[in-house]
């Protein structure tokens, strides 16, 4: 069978003017992508006018006969499109764009299932979206959403929204967004894989919900990079990744760098894991795990320069429960992006409650290596077979009256200026170096450390 004439039987094409493109290349592109296209004459390729009349009704058309729609590379002026279940919208990864034209939104589908989106270029050009659009592209109870090889550019609010949807956005950028890139709430079993989020004013990846429960979403291999903090705060803004209220959350192997707070930022959420992660040059935490998280996994990750490494706190808001090993911390600094004189600053990790400190390496925290405890909020800790190099203070260990269990042994400190090990009362030194002169304090083990 003739290979033109087995490609006209299986892909329909979106019709373009002769000049626009050759035949053979139409077919090689379409074979590319293994894609097909409903006819739209009037779609037109770098025209100044709206087309968005033209391209849904291509959408609409090749839906019900259900094909997947291939739009030919060029510039499409558009917006206020709607996708059914069933749209399928394939472009050519860097030359399909769709050019928001304002007055709305760009792309929208909602209470649908099986949508796609690949290879597309979606420009907001930083125009204005509708009070009602809180992103360029807004899937809401989207079921199976695969949104691959994209690029979402320049939106005036986020780049993505999805809302109670599963599904997947893999390997697409989202840059230059007025508010997240990507944002999550209430997801029902969604990846987000192998991302660029770039220069973002408000935050990068959000996973939330609007009460806790079980979310389950993956976000591992994606890499993300200065995002600000626009609208200020101190640390609901300005996060690479912000897990709020989601349980049974993974974040892995994700490389985060230059976020005005946090590089991975969990908070309320439970049987979190934050595996494999490098996080750089964060403005306040590099990794933080906060208020009422019960269960966290925090391994195998490598931090370098914030104000605090690791922390994970707030046993005050019935935060506990977490392991904390084999993590590398270094180049602490003592400034934050706000005011607060009780937030920690040069500090590789510190821990409250139920937690295992095991493992880890730290070094050059000016100020303390590691923090065990804050006030009365301490129980349930060991802290062993750690390492910390260069440090003001290598342990401080809370010896404040309701503090309890707490085990320091068999760590390595080196380097330390002022006490390897110390207890503290709040932000006050309450006792001499306990490596050197051991104290009897009911709650404290302190055995086998060695300081050189």
């Amino acid at each position: 069978m003739d290979r033109r004439a087995f490609l006209a039987g299986a892909i329909t094409t979106l019709a373009v003017p002769a000049l626009a493109r050759p035949a053979d290349a139409a077919i090689r592109l379409a074979d590319m992508r293994g894609s097909f296209a409903a006819q739209a004459p009037d779609l037109r390729p770098g025209a100044a006018d709206d087309q968005s009349r033209a391209l849904q009704k291509a959408i609409d058309a090749a839906t019900a006969d259900g094909r997947p729609l291939f739009i030919p590379a060029g510039r499409y002026t558009v917006s206020n499109l709607r996708l059914p279940s069933g749209a399928r919208l394939i472009g050519v990864p860097g030359q399909t764009r769709l050019l928001y034209r304002g007055d709305g939104h760009l792309i929208f589908a909602e209470g649908t299932e099986n949508v796609g989106l690949d290879g597309l270029v979606l420009d907001g050009a930083n125009r204005g979206l509708g009070d009602y659009a809180p992103a360029l592209a807004h899937f809401s109870q989207t079921r199976a959403l695969a949104i691959t090889d994209c690029e979402v550019l320049g939106s005036a609010a986020s780049g993505i929204v999805l809302e109670r949807s599963s599904g997947r956005v893999e390997n697409t950028t989202v840059r230059g967004a007025a508010e997240a890139g990507i944002r999550s709430v209430e997801a029902r079993g969604l990846r987000l894989c192998g991302n660029t989020v770039a220069d973002c004013a408000n935050g990068g990846i959000l996973v939330h919900r609007w009460k806790e429960g079980e979310d389950n979403t993956i976000v591992s291999g994606n890499r993300i990079e200065r995002i600000a903090a626009r609208d200020g705060g101190s640390g609901q803004n300005g996060n690479g990744i912000n897990v709020f209220r989601a349980h049974g959350v993974i974040v892995a192997d994700n490389h985060i760098s230059d976020c005005a707070f946090t590089a991975v930022r969990v908070n309320a959420g439970s049987n979190v894991q934050v595996t494999g992660n490098t996080a750089l040059r964060s403005g306040e935490t590099g990794l933080f795990v906060e208020f009422g998280t019960q269960g966290a996994v925090v391994s195998a990750n490598l931090v370098d320069g914030a104000a605090t490494g690791i922390s994970v706190s707030n046993f005050d808001h019935d935060g506990r429960l977490a392991v904390v090993s084999g993590n590398i911390v270094r180049n602490l600094k003592t400034t934050i992006p706000y005011e607060d004189p009780n937030q920690g600053r040069g500090i590789g990790i510190a821990v409250e409650a139920d937690t295992s400190v095991t493992g880890n390496v730290i070094e050059n925290a000016p100020e303390i290596g590691m923090v065990l405890g804050w006030g009365p909020y301490l129980r349930n800790v060991t802290a062993t077979a750690n390492v910390v190099r260069k440090a003001g203070v290598g342990i401080a260990v809370s010896v404040a009256d309701g503090a309890r269990s707490t085990i320091i042994a068999n760590n390595i400190l080196s380097e330390i200026e002022n006490g390897a090990i110390v207890g503290y009362r709040w932000n006050e030194r309450a006792t001499g170096d306990l490596a050197a002169s051991p104290e009897a304090w009911p709650h404290l083990t302190v055995a086998g450390n060695r300081v050189s």
